[in-house]
């Protein structure tokens, strides 16, 4: 089984910046697509962003457009989620998702097959 291990959270002030890491390890035959989802206190999971198998493609939510950028380090089978300007309605847990194929489109949670344990990202105003 791939297991999903997660870095990065913590608590910022508004306007500040987070970097969360993700690492994808186990028996993997090949790069794996990857995907970050958030969960806020009395919401539902919701799609951050994505980033594809080369790294050649990446996917945002709307909400997140112009303040995230997702990126991919194949040679240690890593994804970063830089987060920029942070507000106090990005405060969630953070899931990093790796998925081998990404059947139903990479804003969807039933596309990857594994999943991390979450990191906790506080943003105070």
């Amino acid at each position: 089984q791939v297991q999903v291990v997660e870095s990065g959270g913590g608590l910022v002030q508004a306007g500040g910046s987070l970097r969360l890491s993700c690492a994808a390890s186990g028996r993997t035959f090949s790069n794996y697509n990857m995907g970050w989802f958030r969960q806020a206190p009395g919401k539902d999971r919701e799609f951050v962003a994505a980033i594809s198998r080369s790294g050649g493609n990446t996917y945002y939510a709307d909400s997140v457009k112009g303040r995230f950028t997702v990126s991919k380090d194949n040679a240690k089978n890593t994804a970063y989620l830089q987060m920029n300007s942070l507000k106090a309605e990005d405060t969630a847990v953070y899931y990093c998702a790796a998925g081998e194929y990404v059947q139903y489109g990479f804003g969807t949670g039933r596309s990857y097959n594994y999943w991390g344990q979450g990191t906790q990202v506080t943003v105070s105003s």
